[in-house]
């Protein structure tokens, strides 16, 4: 989450205008995050998000995310439901931006990661992708596996000298991979980018999955491989394989990880940290400082692809 569109109180009430909610008490923007606006919305019983769309997300996908998380909602996995306005929209527009207002949800991302919270992640993870097969609705993943060539040749084209080390390593890592991913996974929704900021918890428990704004389609297991990235490893970028076990257990006590989806683990955790550390130095060359918006360090992503270089089987992430 990030603010980038500011707005007056005036333009605010105008937007809500459209829909039926109670007076507005206050609103706060929130800083955390480097993709879209976002504001908290106070009334006397209760709080909304308002995400203000930026340039980087398509409105085209916007009915695809919408869909997909008041489906979500409604069979009962924890994430936000996105509100109506009084003509039954799910979204309009403010400073000539879509915008939406979605429910609020409670708790906390965490500051600590213990190998029971990757449990729990595991377990809604599984519910989540059983849940999304029962929609039909596309969305590429242009960030994705497929993908990759072309965000390799965004950063070639930048001639960048001061990364000129790490975008040869990057070339040479793409040159590895495009012919080892793997074909025919079982595929569905995915969440695609659930970092421990999107996710939050109440007392050790799991209460909510935000911001669904990179959801798209492609396999499973490479979102597993995201995850396995994005939790599993320690502050210094140690691996700790306790975590990886609890996540990924837990996950196919409630959808079972087929063997092709396991074998391609160490593959797909190698491209995910490819993805990531691609986007994460495309922004860090391209950010505008500012102290409303928190960049991620490339160099995380560079470190946890070199551990995955020395992978040799996927019995190294504990299953």
């Amino acid at each position: 989450m990030a603010v980038y569109t500011n707005i007056t109180h005036d333009e605010l009430n105008s937007f809500l205008n459209l829909y039926e909610l109670e007076n507005l008490l206050q609103f706060t923007g929130i800083k955390e995050g480097i993709e879209n606006s976002n504001y908290l919305l106070e009334t006397q019983n209760f709080k909304y998000i308002l995400t203000i769309f930026e340039k980087r997300t398509n409105e085209n996908d916007l009915p695809y995310f919408f869909i997909l998380m008041n489906h979500l909602s409604e069979s009962k996995t924890k994430c936000p439901q996105v509100i109506k306005d009084k003509s039954d929209k799910l979204y309009n527009y403010i400073k000539d931006k879509p915008a939406v207002i979605t429910s609020f949800i409670d708790g906390k991302s965490l500051k600590k990661i213990e190998p029971k919270h990757c449990a729990e992640l595991g377990m809604n993870l599984a519910r989540f992708h059983l849940s999304s097969d029962q929609l039909d609705i596309q969305r590429d993943n242009t960030l994705g596996i497929k993908h990759l060539g072309s965000l390799v040749n965004t950063i070639n084209s930048l001639h960048i000298s001061k990364y000129s080390d790490l975008i040869e390593i990057i070339n040479k890592e793409y040159n590895f991979l495009k012919d080892k991913i793997p074909n025919n996974l079982p595929s569905g929704i995915i969440h695609a980018d659930l970092f421990p900021d999107n996710v939050f918890f109440i007392n050790d428990r799991l209460s909510g999955i935000i911001d669904f704004y990179f959801a798209c389609n492609d396999y499973y297991a490479y979102e597993l491989a995201i995850c396995i990235n994005a939790w599993c490893f320690e502050r210094n970028n140690e691996f700790n394989v306790s975590k990886a076990k609890h996540f990924l257990q837990q996950y196919n006590s409630i959808r079972n990880i087929n063997k092709a989806e396991l074998e391609s683990l160490p593959i797909l955790a190698r491209a995910a940290s490819l993805r990531f550390l691609l986007t994460r130095l495309y922004d860090e060359i391209h950010n505008v400082k500012s102290d409303l918006v928190i960049t991620k360090d490339p160099n995380e992503y560079f470190e946890k692809l070199k551990f995955h270089q020395s992978v040799k089987s996927v019995d190294e992430y504990g299953i």
